[in-house]
């Protein structure tokens, strides 16, 4: 498995992330083969989130790496989402938080944790009073962001002590304009509006890992995209691209977003083994820069 830098943190993690939101609802046996599935191919970062199944998700998980030394296991987690009800990146909520999912995971430390959407209420210094209070602790060893634009990133970084390393942002084939908007700059058409400030080439220049959530899929959790109706071109670009590697359209569907040069890491979704198993794989694949494009523009884009 190839590794990349967690952002700034000396943190080395794999290209592909497995991403636990789905498996709250699995036995014990199905949870310990998901986990035995990721780790056996080299995947041992695991993504999390305090509302993930309720907190299930983070509690079959703790259960199923108990056979594991845990420095070999790599646990992100998220907070800052009162479902319903609001965001709060208080103080005591984010300590609050990070303590149910310590217990619920039965571990001592997080690897990495993130604020889970923005608060629009957030006073940075507060944020940054609970992160060093969690970092001096050993309760957290390395901090980001999910769904932030720039000017909310430098806000809060302003405050840190420690470098934000991620920023986990909607991205797939089908869900694309933090890419649009670079292609069409001083253009009229809808692609050349910038939703996001730049995020794309902000995290690049401050060496924020880019996790892409939902990568295979359309729309707001609309569905899957591979193997669609919906879409005939791009799974058949994707089918021809597939044969030429020898792998699945899932793998090349990820190994698209691997071959940025931001050097992103995909959250994978999926608690099917075999499909796990074929975003792995991804890694493997390095597609070239016309098969990048084709897919591109096989999903529906135009280049102006």
């Amino acid at each position: 498995m190839k590794k990349l830098e967690l952002g700034k943190s000396g943190l080395y993690v794999p290209s592909v992330a497995v991403g636990c939101m789905r498996i709250a609802n699995m036995s014990e046996k199905e949870t310990a083969q998901f986990v035995e599935t990721a780790v056996s191919n080299g995947a041992n970062f695991f993504d999390h989130a305090d509302i993930y199944g309720g907190g299930k998700s983070e509690e079959v998980f703790g259960k199923a790496i108990k056979k594991y030394n845990r420095e070999d296991i790599i646990i992100q987690t998220k907070c800052g989402i009162v479902r319903g009800k609001m965001f709060d990146f208080s103080y005591e909520h984010i300590v609050e938080s990070v303590n149910g999912s310590l217990k619920r995971l039965d571990t001592d430390y997080l690897d990495v944790l993130l604020l889970h959407r923005p608060d629009t209420l957030m006073e940075p210094q507060e944020v940054a009073r609970a992160f060093d209070y969690l970092k001096n602790s050993g309760k957290v060893r390395n901090f980001g962001v999910s769904n932030q634009n720039p000017y909310q990133i430098m806000l809060l970084q302003k405050y840190l002590d420690m470098p934000i390393c991620a920023n986990q942002l909607q991205l797939s084939i089908m869900h694309t304009p933090m890419i649009q908007s670079g292609f069409n700059v001083n253009m009229y058409n809808d692609s050349a509006v910038n939703r996001d400030g730049g995020i794309l080439d902000f995290c690049r220049l401050n060496d924020i890992t880019i996790q892409p959530w939902s990568p295979l899929q359309y729309g707001f959790f609309e569905g899957c995209f591979v193997d669609n109706e919906k879409f005939p071109q791009l799974n058949a670009t994707l089918e021809k691209i597939a044969q030429k590697y020898g792998v699945s359209k899932t793998t090349i569907s990820i190994a698209w977003l691997i071959r940025h040069p931001a050097k992103m890491q995909p959250i994978t979704g999926t608690t099917n083994c075999k499909r796990l198993e074929e975003c792995i794989k991804a890694n493997e694949i390095t597609l070239t820069r016309e098969e990048w494009y084709e897919i591109y523009k096989s999903a529906g884009n135009v280049l102006p």
